[in-house]
């Protein structure tokens, strides 16, 4: 977990306004899409994900995903299991790791079944949003880092999933496979993404 300390003061650098604010910057923090915006974006990245997830082979997705101790497996789950927990957090639950890593069930084992959960988390996402989510994303949610704004934790779980798409697009393309959907670079646009596709 990244934290920045000077003498005995520390700050978790999970937000950049915190940073910012800690470090006495005059530079301007937060979301740069709203959260109308942020919805739309993350229901383009699970459509996506819910495309592409399911051309990965079976018998692959045992496989290590590049420089880390992942499978395609967990990835897949992980990535849809991101915008299931905004959800959760939105309705009152911390957001911690824990939550967001815990991994499939022994019974999500294909690429079929991790792209029916993934419907099912578009459909829990829209229902939500049409249902009472403040659209302004004002809310105060609470996570592991302290407490944020919904809107800061819409923009973290938009990114965050797009990201996971991104490596889903090379990791199919490892095995030589097309992506039957892709993305240009306006899917990311006003997102602060990542440089690198996958951790160093």
């Amino acid at each position: 977990m990244p934290i920045l300390s000077r003498g005995d003061d520390w700050v978790f650098a999970q937000n950049i306004a915190h940073v910012v604010n800690f470090l006495g910057l005059n530079e301007a923090t937060g979301p740069v899409l709203s959260p109308i915006a942020l919805k739309r974006r993350l229901d383009l990245f699970l459509a996506t994900a819910i495309l592409i997830v399911p051309q990965m082979p079976d018998r692959l997705l045992a496989t290590e995903v590049p420089n880390r101790p992942r499978s395609y497996l967990a990835l897949g789950h992980h990535l849809f299991r991101i915008p299931e927990g905004v959800i959760e957090v939105a309705r009152g639950a911390t957001l911690d790791n824990a939550m967001l890593t815990g991994g499939p069930p022994p019974e999500m084992n294909t690429g079929a079944a991790l792209a029916g959960y993934g419907q099912q988390v578009q459909s829990e996402l829209n229902a939500w949003w049409h249902d009472g989510a403040d659209h302004t994303g004002a809310q105060t949610v609470r996570t592991y880092y302290g407490p944020q704004t919904l809107h800061e934790v819409m923009e973290r779980t938009t990114w965050h999933c797009g990201q996971h798409v991104r490596q889903w697009f090379m990791l199919l393309r490892m095995v030589n496979l097309t992506p039957v959907a892709t993305l240009d670079a306006a899917a990311f646009a006003d997102l602060p993404m990542p440089t690198s596709v996958w951790d160093g």
